[in-house]
């Protein structure tokens, strides 16, 4: 048995705005430790947010873009007997909010040919509407757990 678990450490607010949410996002972004050129970049697509969606307050565009990509279901393997079963489960607020920021970031690395700042911004805004790759890879994720929704009496 392991001895305790690792305590979870809340990341410092960011200075602009004041959120932990956006400084987690900033952390996830951030690429060989450099968090300037990260801070850089997520600054410069709340820039291009605000201008886009003609909203004074662009941290609620955030957090409501981050609030539509979270997934509430997921589905995790479990070995009984030799099969395998898909077992649905509900996400923890933690890491629902892990795997948003996650699917955000890389989707708005795969596009190619513009800068990253404006590719987030896109990501931010289509999520904001309630649309784009990020929130297909949520619905593709409730609509697994909901497949699976008769192997729920498996879970742990």
């Amino acid at each position: 048995m392991r001895r305790r678990k690792a305590e979870q450490r809340e990341p410092i607010a960011d200075p602009k705005f004041s959120s932990r949410l956006l400084s987690k996002f900033i952390n996830t972004i951030m690429e060989n430790g450099k968090k300037t050129v990260a801070e850089g970049i997520v600054y410069g697509a709340l820039d291009i947010l605000e201008q886009k969606t003609q909203e004074t307050n662009v941290i609620k565009v955030f957090n409501k873009a981050i609030e539509n990509v979270r997934p509430k279901l997921e589905v995790k393997a479990r070995r009984i007997g030799g099969a395998t079963y898909q077992v649905p489960i509900e996400v923890p607020s933690g890491r629902a909010n892990s795997l948003a920021i996650r699917w955000l970031r890389d989707f708005a690395r795969t596009k190619k040919g513009r800068p990253m700042d404006v590719k987030l911004a896109d990501e931010l805004l289509a999520a904001y509407k309630g649309e784009g790759a990020a929130v297909k890879k949520r619905d593709d994720t409730h609509k697994m757990a909901e497949a699976n929704k008769a192997f729920s009496h498996l879970r742990w």
